[in-house]
């Protein structure tokens, strides 16, 4: 698998989520805009089912670490999964599978990975950038740290373990820290 980045630009965030939803559907700028803002793995992020949700509150356990994730939904988020809900108000996965004709006739299912992962690639292609699923965890870690420079509260939204690990994963990288000596002067 590719490494992917962490989108340090607003202008191209909102690009990408443009290009999604005219390139591939609104589910997939849903997917996007609300993973930003939940910085969730992928796999947890597609299993959100409707029940997950309580009032203002995602609470899930991730699937790779087991880990309980109480995530406080900001307005963008809230209104989001409205919307979703008033256009398919029966569906038990937020990011349902639907398109496809089978799946009228069959269990309810999440949109795969894979699908998710080709079209995010497709657009990164197109912009140039290594994007990804993952892109949307590391775009949140980065621009949380950007706006705190508190390595601290990006560890705990991200429930990671290391500093070291978070900068690594967030894209800080020796010119960012040069950069802030240049810029704090004292």
């Amino acid at each position: 698998m590719a490494e992917v980045q962490a989108i340090k630009k607003l202008d191209t965030i909102n690009l990408i989520s443009h290009l999604l939803e005219v390139r591939y559907s609104k589910q997939m700028a849903d997917i996007w805009n609300i993973g930003l803002n939940l910085a969730l793995r992928i796999s947890d992020l597609l299993s959100i089912k409707f029940s997950d949700l309580q009032q203002d509150r995602l609470v899930i356990q991730e699937t790779k670490t087991g880990k309980l994730a109480n995530i406080k939904l900001n307005a963008k988020v809230i209104k989001a999964i409205q919307d979703i809900q008033v256009n398919h108000p029966d569906h038990i996965y937020l990011f349902q599978s639907y398109r496809n004709p089978q799946a009228k006739y069959s269990k309810a299912k999440p949109l795969t990975r894979r699908a998710v992962t080709k079209a995010f690639r497709i657009v990164g292609e197109e912009l140039k950038v290594a994007l990804g699923t993952h892109s949307m965890r590391k775009t949140r870690g980065y621009h949380l740290y950007q706006k705190t420079k508190d390595i601290g509260r990006v560890m705990k939204m991200l429930r990671h373990g290391s500093e070291g690990v978070t900068l690594r994963y967030i894209g800080i990288e020796q010119e960012d820290v040069d950069n802030d000596f240049i810029n704090l002067e004292i």
